[in-house]
């Protein structure tokens, strides 16, 4: 099999997609495909760093819906790693690492997720380019091609109450 017949049996995703993280409870969550981010990376609030049995463990809490602060989920997960990533603008932040699964266009995938506040960016949630390597292929001029939610769903998210403006998510 050649390099491009393997491409074409990888599956389409978009420059941006609805996720799952299912061992977390969250059914939704939009999250932007960013193959320049080689970790993905999730919007967490109250990060809380904990020792269970002489591991490092983190609990944090999640907002599932862009731009509102309703239906939070508290997460605890064992801290696999911590890592300085920097940003587009060039500052370094040290960040955790948790390990989940990440659900994207029906497809279960191990995935390595640094936390970190993420309230001036317009999505939840990147889907860096080690979750999708080798899975998937990125067309950046479409969206959703994972599929999305049901119309119910989606307008849940658009009537959940929002963020106040200064609060910048």
């Amino acid at each position: 099999m050649t390099g491009s017949s393997r491409r074409r049996d990888r599956p389409s995703l978009g420059w941006r997609e609805w996720i799952a993280l299912p061992d977390w409870g969250i059914d939704h969550l939009k999250a932007k495909v960013d193959t320049g981010a080689r970790t993905s990376s999730l919007h967490a609030f109250d990060l809380e760093w904990f020792d269970r049995r002489g591991e490092p463990w983190v609990r944090f809490q999640v907002h599932p819906w862009q731009r509102s602060t309703s239906d939070a989920v508290t997460v605890e997960a064992p801290v696999v790693a911590t890592r300085d990533i920097k940003s587009s603008s060039g500052v370094v932040d040290h960040r955790p690492v948790v390990r989940t699964t990440l659900t994207i266009a029906g497809t279960p995938t191990p995935a390595e997720i640094t936390l970190t506040r993420r309230d001036e960016m317009g999505f939840r949630m990147l889907v860096g380019r080690e979750a999708i390597r080798n899975r998937f292929l990125v067309d950046p001029g479409v969206s959703y091609l994972g599929g999305r939610p049901a119309k119910t769903i989606r307008r849940r998210n658009r009537a959940a109450p929002r963020v106040a403006a200064e609060d910048g998510a």
